[in-house]
């Protein structure tokens, strides 16, 4: 290629140096924004909060960014729905809308691996509890299930795992609900990377709470309290009860179909459920269960 023609009335010498300084001055114009970009200030994303224990994200896959939302709220526990389909696990809250893209493995054990990776082994970075991820298999219990444990198998050292009556904690706990056909195939294991969502009547049974570690149950169906007026006393006395039989028996506990919208009824039963001691409130409304528990600094010790 034929080199550009110096500008005349300089000499050659003159003339490379003119060139050598246009050439330096052009590359440094360049060089600095792409000095900024890679600055830690501008590539390293805002820490993420501190992680709130209570904070239960119900239907996660439903916001946006599923997963990321709710652990930009420093939530612990976060629910996806499944159902099996030609044999992929597809997260969806009934078949309507099911999506071929939207797989089990791609919303949530891949972004999983992903954070454990850069959090040093942990889902919220210095943050060494499990998180929770509850799986609630919406039909064909047993073969959903063990398509279920053929991909918790690939992410192996991501999971709490149980092995002959031993349980080894790791960055996430799977805990599988829904489908109740589940249970006996995960009965059957003596290794195995889930955990079983039990309910009230699990309490005071022989079901260890190496396989029930989480009781679930309906509060609608157990509480007629909805957040108006006081909380009758023997239903207080009640949720208290199984709260500290619960936690007796070494099980977290968990009310699903609290009422959900913005507002005081929400909050009286909310603030119900903390002074009792139940391990997660279930929302769809990230920031505000988020917004509840940080005025009241109810955040995860550090470890």
């Amino acid at each position: 290629m034929t080199a550009p023609s110096a500008p005349s009335g300089l000499s050659a010498p003159t003339r490379r140096r003119a060139l050598t300084v246009t050439l330096a001055t052009a590359a440094a114009v360049v060089a600095v924004p792409a000095a900024a970009a890679a600055s830690p200030a501008a590539t390293t994303r805002p820490p993420r909060p501190r992680p709130l224990r209570h904070a239960h994200a119900h239907n996660d896959y439903l916001h946006p960014r599923p997963l990321h939302d709710a652990l930009a709220h420093g939530f612990t526990s976060v629910e996806a729905d499944i159902f099996l389909v030609d044999g992929e696990l597809l997260v969806a809250h009934d078949p309507a809308g099911l999506d071929p893209r939207r797989t089990l493995a791609g919303l949530y054990l891949e972004p999983l691996r992903a954070l454990v990776r850069a959090g040093h082994g942990s889902v919220h970075p210095h943050h060494r509890p499990p998180l929770q991820l509850l799986v609630d298999i919406k039909a064909d219990g047993v073969a959903a299930y063990r398509e279920l444990d053929r991909q918790l198998a690939r992410y192996r050292p991501l999971f709490t795992r149980y092995h002959h009556g031993r349980v080894r904690p790791g960055a996430v706990t799977a805990v599988i609900s829904g489908d109740r056909a589940a249970r006996a195939p995960m009965e059957a294991q003596r290794t195995r990377l889930a955990f079983y969502d039990g309910r009230l009547d699990d309490l005071g049974t022989a079901s260890p709470a190496s396989f029930t570690p989480l009781i679930s149950a309906n509060w609608t169906q157990t509480f007629g309290w909805l957040g108006a007026g006081p909380f009758p006393r023997a239903e207080r006395n009640r949720l208290r009860t199984l709260v500290s039989t619960a936690h007796r028996e070494g099980r977290r506990i968990r009310f699903w179909a609290t009422p959900d919208l913005p507002g005081p009824e929400r909050e009286a039963v909310w603030s119900e459920l903390l002074a009792a001691g139940v391990d997660h409130l279930n929302t769809d409304d990230l920031a505000g269960l988020e917004h509840f528990l940080r005025a009241r600094t109810d955040v995860a010790p550090t470890p």
